[in-house]
């Protein structure tokens, strides 16, 4: 009887940590994060081009400058530092961005810190 209700006890645990782990790191699938230069910039057709990688943007997308300050979208240019922060939707090739910010070049590790939005 102690036997089969420690194996019980035992199976729900490991069932209690794989179904949380698994609703844990489902949540951040489809979640992209990205810096890289602009290279190519569409405004009729809402499209980018980051890193080789195409995404698009929605009314919903909002621009910062590096220190988190709205901008407009006229302020986006191609060949310039951006981070961006989006989702990619089953089946879609384009990610679709809900926050770019421009940044003055590119932040390594160590300057990570001085801009809090990359995470």
């Amino acid at each position: 009887m102690k036997k089969s209700l420690f194996k019980m006890g035992v199976g729900l645990t490991v069932f209690s940590i794989i179904l949380i782990s698994s609703l844990t790191f489902a949540s951040d699938k489809g979640i992209v994060k990205s810096q890289g230069i602009l290279m190519a910039l569409d405004l009729k057709k809402k499209t980018m081009i980051i890193n080789e990688q195409p995404f698009t943007w929605d009314q919903d997308t909002v621009i910062h400058n590096e220190k988190g300050s709205p901008l407009t979208l006229d302020h986006l240019k191609a060949r310039t530092w951006v981070y961006v922060e989006g989702v990619r939707e089953k089946g879609q090739k384009k990610a679709v961005v809900k926050k770019i910010y421009l940044l003055p070049k590119y932040i390594d590790e160590r300057e990570k810190s001085l801009y809090p939005f990359i995470k």
